[in-house]
């Protein structure tokens, strides 16, 4: 890792000395997904004071006093209260906004794990002195395995005084460090951010404990042993409509998009992706049949389970897949997931490399494989990531274009590096043309990824698929090296 990298990582409260390049790794992803915090982070942007010297801003109503200081950095809110008696009492009662990487020492060339102590007892100070609520906390940079009462502590405080926003991510490590249950308490969160714990047994939590204003779930490899326990969170989560990698939905009503980043395979066993009753669901991703066990309503999906109400999910629009071309019983699940999902008109799928195939599908199996009805009457647009020219992507990708009536556009890229010329890859492509399309108003693009192989795989993250007014989170706009379609 370069020098402006560690740098950039420091500031953000990221500790990598003695860790493992992996781990480092895990940790950057980690805080590259959390959400940028809604103050301003520097100076640059202040308008010098007029050249008369009045002091105007002092003459403001209380309420935009408090606006002001809400969206400052939690140390230059405090020193507010220096400038005159009409500040005096504004910061302790504005919402309060508590950044803890603005209280790490710029240019500090200290021992990182001494300046998040630092960081630990200047967020106690804060959380005692101020009385509430808080608009929104990130507590990132604190080495909070060695302070698990602490931070149990803080989780009280924040239940009792109100907080709206809340990100809490363990640095730098362990993976099973434990969190508190204290976290069921803070009834007023509307947004929480969970990164690197192990979850609480909820087992022992009873009562009316629950989140219910939460509208947004970020889980950052949170470990759960407990199936249990997803569905414990959810349910106290009425109003949650946007979660990031929960694969459990056995009672969702109000959730509309869920985001599975990525996911890691456990004693060679794939994750279990279950969808019961979510009739908001829209958008969905990313599904891979080598990692993930997909379960609709009380059915485990197969190779060559039939399409039915009761394993159908009408409501999802967007969907993303990932898939191995290159091992058959891998894409023979393909036609499987796309028929679970019946009126998708948005198709993400990426084609994943092996560098192990076990053999690929014929043309004879897809003109085969019968109708899909999402391919046949409602996808509108496919994205194909990661092409490389392969039999088995070819000859999915003549079937698709045979029997997608509806399909307007079909959009394939290939990363950077995999072909030696435009013209190498125009020639993988040309066998498309050869075949009859189903659609007559169909246009293919073939475009070049900005980036090589293995670059583009964290593009995805949380803040593109919370943002509501992304229609399609599943869009890598800088892969694509800006393309709009």
């Amino acid at each position: 890792m370069d020098a402006a990298s560690e740098a950039h990582q420091r500031e953000c409260g990221v500790v990598t000395e003695g860790l493992d390049a992996h781990i480092v790794t895990l940790l950057s992803c980690v805080h590259s997904v959390l959400p940028s915090p809604p103050v301003v982070s520097g100076h640059a942007a202040l308008l010098p004071p007029p050249e008369d010297g009045v002091d105007r801003i002092s003459y403001l109503p209380d309420k935009i006093l408090g606006d002001i200081v809400s969206r400052l950095p939690v140390k230059d809110g405090a020193r507010t209260a220096a400038l005159s008696c009409r500040w005096r009492g504004v910061w302790r009662s504005a919402p309060l906004v508590l950044i803890d990487s603005d209280l790490l020492t710029v240019g500090s060339e200290s021992d990182a794990r001494a300046d998040a102590r630092r960081v630990a007892y200047a967020v106690s100070d804060i959380l005692d002195a101020h009385p509430g609520p808080f608009r929104c906390v990130h507590l990132v940079c604190s080495s909070l395995e060695e302070y698990p009462d602490l931070l149990a502590r803080w989780l009280r405080l924040l239940a009792v005084k109100g907080v709206g926003e809340l990100v809490l991510a363990n640095r730098p490590w362990p993976l099973d460090m434990p969190l508190p249950p204290t976290v069921f308490g803070m009834a007023t969160l509307t947004r929480l951010y969970l990164g690197v714990f192990q979850f609480p047994d909820t087992t022992a939590i009873r009562g009316a404990t629950a989140f219910p204003r939460l509208r947004e779930l970020g889980l950052c490899f949170v470990a759960m042993l407990r199936r249990e326990d997803m569905e414990f969170l959810l349910s106290r989560s009425p109003c949650a409509g946007d979660s990031m990698h929960p694969s459990e939905l056995k009672d969702a009503p109000h959730l509309e998009r869920l985001i599975i980043w990525s996911s890691t395979v456990r004693d060679d066993l794939p994750r279990l992706v279950k969808i019961g009753h979510a009739p908001s669901l829209s958008i969905l991703g990313y599904l891979e049949p080598e990692r993930h066990t997909l379960e609709v309503g009380n059915t485990i999906i197969k190779a060559r389970t039939r399409a039915s109400p009761n394993t159908t999910v009408p409501s999802v629009k967007i969907l993303g897949l990932r898939v191995y071309f290159s091992i058959r019983n891998n894409a023979k699940m393909l036609p499987s997931f796309l028929r679970c999902f019946p009126n998708v008109e948005t198709l993400h799928l990426e084609s994943k490399e092996t560098y192990q195939p076990t053999g690929k599908l014929s043309n004879k199996f897809w003109q085969e494989v019968g109708a899909i009805e999402c391919v046949q009457s409602h996808i509108k647009l496919m994205v194909f990531y990661g092409f490389r020219g392969e039999r088995g992507e070819l000859s999915f990708l003549k079937f698709f274009l045979e029997t997608a009536r509806m399909l307007t556009k079909l959009v394939i890229v290939f990363n950077k590096g995999s072909f030696a010329s435009v013209a190498e890859a125009n020639s993988k492509v040309k066998p498309l043309f050869s075949t009859k399309w189903a659609s007559r108003d169909c246009s293919l693009l073939l475009l070049e990824s900005a980036l090589p192989a293995g670059e583009d795989k964290w593009l995805l993250n949380f803040k593109t698929g919370s943002d509501f007014s992304t229609k399609d989170p599943f869009v890598c706009a800088v892969a694509l090296g800006g393309c709009n379609f």
